[in-house]
């Protein structure tokens, strides 16, 4: 009987790029006219957010926008004043190849900035960022997934793919004014706007994508208080609702939405009275869209003959699977000041996580989560002074899932929930984060699978005797398989010859050999 060889087209995700680009920055600025002159900085930032990017044979191409923030107070108040900029760049990567559809991911950072005060008019600011970018690309791969004749043994193994992929990005604006409460004082100037994207909600209506969800602001906001400069913290959330088309999407796909915060903005406007009791907010939000169909089909992972010398021929395989996300959440306390340097007045407290790496643990049921936590609070000091320090601390923290993880990636986002302060009767200032970890397990069995097979029908194997049985001392574990390909016999034949109800052995012993012809 001639050899058939029955095969499968096995999509697979290849790296085409993961690295690391930097981006420098630098600015010079002079005060316009109705800013009052500089006396002391407070406080310099750069928040970096990729706008776009588009992928062009083997170039990937996006826009990297940087929003500059210097805070200041002028001579003879403690108001803090806000100067705003913002510097838009184009970069690009070279790929290793030409990619369609390709799985793009960019997250910028921002490493150091240091701003000096040239003159009492001139702002002078050096630093730089980082865009950490990976790229994939699905490329498909035919593997042996059956053969019949020529006395063939095939070892198949069921794996489960992502089969299809659909994806698809929205982006939204979102415009709302706040009113100030009575209670709370008007607004000079903004000197700090935080704004996370929440959990988004999902359904699907008709083959559209229902996604739900809200941003949550946190601003700071200078005001005058009895003549003396004061900071006011204020929350509030932005809702959203869109509905989002994807092609060929049905009940058969699972989804993910991630919104993702392009730009936030909040200006102070006159209320009815004339003062600045408005707050006006302009955001945009990216909704990145995302669809998988798992399939499953089974591979030939080894073959011979017990009869013929044959040869086949191998490729690894990275079967992708759809992630799984875990939502969990743990606590981190940190020592900001004590004795002396205890503030006066603290306005408000936050934490912003940084540099996240993630591993799985040694057990196999959970993930290492390390990196870096700055806290950041506005504060009077006891010169009466308003300063905004900063205090990094590196934390570390195993949280287990209670599922075993197979994983090939995995990857947490950190947020901060809420962060409290305490100032203690001992004079320690300490502040303690409650942190949400959104951990994305993403399975991928990289399996070395056979493409071909070759049988040479024009000589036989030698056997080292002519005997129908053999004796063989089997030790705890070993691999039915491996024992069957040794002998060029088949392993159902030694499963029923030894009564074995596995094709690994529990226990070591004698076993009989049955020679299959």
């Amino acid at each position: 009987m001639d050899l058939k060889i029955s095969k499968e087209t096995v999509p697979a995700s290849v790296s085409v790029y993961s690295g690391i680009q930097e981006q420098n920055i630098e600015l010079d600025y002079i005060l316009p006219d109705y800013y009052p002159d500089i006396f002391r900085l407070v406080r310099c930032e750069t928040i970096p957010v990729i706008t776009d990017w588009t992928v062009s044979g083997n170039r990937l191409s996006y826009g990297l926008r940087c929003d500059i923030r210097i805070l200041y107070c002028g001579e003879g108040d403690s108001v803090i004043r806000s100067v705003t900029q913002t510097q838009t760049f184009q970069r690009s990567i070279d790929l290793d190849r030409e990619c369609t559809s390709p799985a793009v991911k960019l997250v910028p950072k921002a490493d150091n900035v240091n701003c000096r005060a040239v003159n009492k008019r001139r702002l002078d600011l050096r630093g730089a960022v980082s865009v950490k970018a990976s790229v994939s690309c699905e490329v498909t791969q035919e593997v042996v997934s059956g053969v019949s004749g020529m006395n063939m043994q095939l070892r198949k193994l069921p794996v489960r793919f992502a089969a299809k992929k659909l994806s698809a990005d929205k982006q939204l604006r979102i415009s709302e004014e706040t009113e100030l409460q009575p209670a709370q004082p008007a607004a000079a100037s903004i000197i700090s706007c935080r704004c996370t994207a929440q959990e988004c909600e999902k359904k699907m209506i008709s083959g559209k994508l229902l996604a739900k969800g809200s941003i949550a602001v946190d601003i700071l906001y200078s005001c005058e208080s009895e003549g003396k400069g004061a900071v006011e913290p204020l929350r509030f959330e932005l809702p959203y609702s869109q509905v989002i088309d994807i092609d060929g999407l049905d009940e058969s796909y699972e989804c993910t939405v991630t919104p993702e915060i392009v730009s936030c903005e909040v200006t102070p406007a006159a209320g009815r009275n004339g003062d600045n009791r408005i707050l006006r907010c302009e955001a945009e939000v990216r909704l990145l869209c995302r669809a998988v169909k798992t399939a499953s089909v089974t591979v030939g992972t080894d073959a011979y003959s017990t009869v013929y010398p044959c040869n086949a021929e191998f490729t690894e395989i990275r079967a992708e699977q759809l992630p799984t996300v875990y939502e969990e959440s743990f606590r981190h306390t940190a020592k900001l000041a004590e004795g002396e340097s205890i503030p006066e007045t603290v306005y408000s407290v936050w934490c912003t996580p940084k540099n996240i790496n993630t591993r799985p643990g040694e057990d196999g049921r959970s993930v290492v989560i390390s990196g870096m936590l700055t806290y950041s609070a506005a504060v009077r000091d006891s010169s009466g002074m308003i300063a905004m320090p900063d205090r990094d601390e590196t934390f570390e923290e195993t949280i287990v899932l209670g599922d075993d993880i197979s994983a090939s990636a995995v990857s947490a986002e950190i947020s901060a929930r809420d962060v409290s302060y305490n100032i203690s009767a001992e004079g320690v200032f300490t502040a303690k984060a409650e942190l949400s970890a959104r951990i994305s397990v993403t399975g991928s069995d990289t399996i070395r699978a056979i493409t071909d097979i070759t049988v040479d029908s024009s000589v036989k194997k030698e056997r080292d005797g002519d005997y129908a049985i053999k004796l063989y001392f089997g030790v705890p574990e070993e691999d039915v398989w491996d024992i069957a390909k040794r002998y060029s016999t088949s392993v159902s034949a030694i499963m029923e010859e030894n009564e074995l109800d596995g094709e690994r052995l529990r226990s070591g012993g004698m076993l009989l050999i049955p020679i299959v012809t």
